[in-house]
């Protein structure tokens, strides 16, 4: 089991490493990171120089102008590191030719005196293994939930300390380098993205950080593009329309593709939703990742494939109550949220809702979730034994919920999607799933092409690499 270490030890074990030499760069949170490696001591034995500029035209003029006007931000950090590392090979590389450099920056806004900023940034290291080799990097992006301004400059210093070591004694462990990045701040920071590239991690598929963070519990809510690099919502969700559709998407159905479409297509013909700005995001949480009692690795990735072959961007969250991923797109000011989601997800959500808070908080529990942009689209169930499927209008809530459910029907909080295709209504995924792993044929047809020929191309969920044909 991993020891962890207080931050003074760790920065003293950095600074007395004969083989490290590095710059450290500040912007916002004072200069925190710093000021931990030199008050253990031996600090000029491993930083080369520190530095931080506070004025937007002084920095403008060493890193370059932001088009977005933004400084706490992934561009920012990359022109820093980049900027930094220049002057380190060009400066030192010839008088320390057997020295791992390392550059390490940060760009951050704390809490402000308005409180109209809660606190959050982006940090990043670029750093050698090997004196003769091409460096790597890593990113992150930290939200500060200390409710000081100094509690948070204290943070970041802790959290730049845990990078650093992380990232020279847990390099062959990844899993454990982002545990340790909470290392003395449990409770006092979320770690939503994680990027780490190079050419001593080019065998890790960074989806499987995303999953990590969520699954340490670092965040909530982590995220992906269709080329399956991570991405933070801060750099692409900003002030636009999202749409979340959270599915098993083992594998992806004809039936999945449908319910993407058809809601897609609803959401934004409706009033006040701009076309030209909007987001599809499909969401996968950890009890439907965990559903045969633990998370398999292998068979996220093959979803994440086969999401990413269709054009989808993924969320991976442990957000089982909506309002925990509303609250976390509501800091990005999303203009509309839609959500959804199968009628019978939709019934165990108002069940579950209802039975949880019936004795005193129930019309909070609901407010959470259906504040003024938030808006439910329903995808019908087919119900066994019944040629009517189940739908939003035709819900079995519990009977002490029916004028609630009203209301958010009337008010159209919670909507059917009304275009569905009936014929995909009776794929049923686990059966796929099962045929798949039998090596049987037929299941082909209820997948979309493309998923279909990944899944024998690559042999996902089990599908068989051989099959035997016998003559008789």
């Amino acid at each position: 089991m991993r020891q962890a270490l207080e931050t003074e030890q760790k920065a003293l074990e950095i600074n007395l490493d004969p083989s490290l030499y590095g710059t450290l760069a500040e912007i916002g949170a004072g200069q925190e990171v710093a000021r931990n490696f030199f008050a253990v001591g031996a600090a000029a034995g491993t930083i080369a120089k520190t530095m931080s500029a506070y004025d937007k035209v002084v920095s403008d003029d060493i890193y370059g102008p932001e088009p977005s006007g933004r400084y706490v931000c992934e561009s920012r950090l990359y022109k820093m590191l980049d900027h930094e590392w220049g002057l380190m090979e060009r400066r030192l590389r010839q008088n320390r030719p057997d020295t791992n450099f390392f550059v390490f920056a940060d760009t951050v806004a704390t809490l402000n005196y308005q409180r109209t900023i809660k606190g959050d940034g982006w940090l990043g290291i670029r750093f050698q293994l090997k004196p003769d080799t091409r460096p790597n990097d890593l990113v992150l992006h930290v939200k500060m939930l200390d409710n000081d301004t100094q509690l948070q400059q204290q943070a970041i210093g802790i959290l730049g300390v845990n990078l650093v070591y992380a990232c020279f004694r847990y390099a062959d462990q990844p899993e454990v380098m982002l545990q340790s990045l909470m290392d003395s701040l449990q409770g006092r920071v979320k770690i939503d993205m994680v990027r780490l590239t190079g050419p001593d991690f080019n065998h890790l598929d960074n989806r499987l950080l995303s999953l990590w963070l969520v699954k340490n519990g670092l965040t909530e809510v982590a995220m992906f593009d269709h080329n399956g690099n991570n991405v933070h919502a801060s750099e692409f969700l900003y002030k636009k329309n999202v749409m979340v559709v959270r599915a098993s998407f083992r594998p992806p159905t004809l039936l999945d593709a449908d319910m993407i479409r058809t809601g897609f297509e609803q959401f934004r013909h409706e009033p006040g939703v701009d076309p030209s700005r909007i987001h599809l995001l499909t969401e996968m949480t950890l009890r439907i990742l965990s559903e045969d009692g633990q998370i398999d690795e292998e068979d996220f990735l093959a979803r994440a494939d086969l999401l990413g072959a269709l054009g989808h961007t993924v969320v991976v969250s442990s957000c089982e109550k909506y309002q925990q991923l509303i609250n976390y797109l509501a800091d990005y000011k999303v203009q509309n949220l839609g959500l959804v989601l199968r009628s019978h997800r939709l019934l165990n959500f108002m069940s579950e809702t209802y039975y949880q808070n019936v004795e005193g908080r129930l019309l909070a529990a609901f407010g959470e979730v259906f504040v003024k942009n938030v808006k439910l689209y329903t995808y019908p169930t087919q119900q066994e034994g019944s040629e009517e499927p189940m739908t939003a209008a035709n819900l079995p809530v519990p009977e002490g919920l029916t004028f609630l459910y009203r209301h958010l029907l009337d008010n159209r909080q919670i909507v059917d999607i009304e275009t569905f295709n009936p014929e995909v209504l009776s794929i049923y995924s686990p059966e796929i799933l099962s045929q798949i792993r039998q090596g049987l044929t037929g299941w082909e047809d209820k997948l979309p092409a493309e998923v279909a020929r990944l899944i024998k191309s690559k042999y996902l969920f089990g599908f068989p690499t051989e099959r035997l044909e016998f003559e008789y």
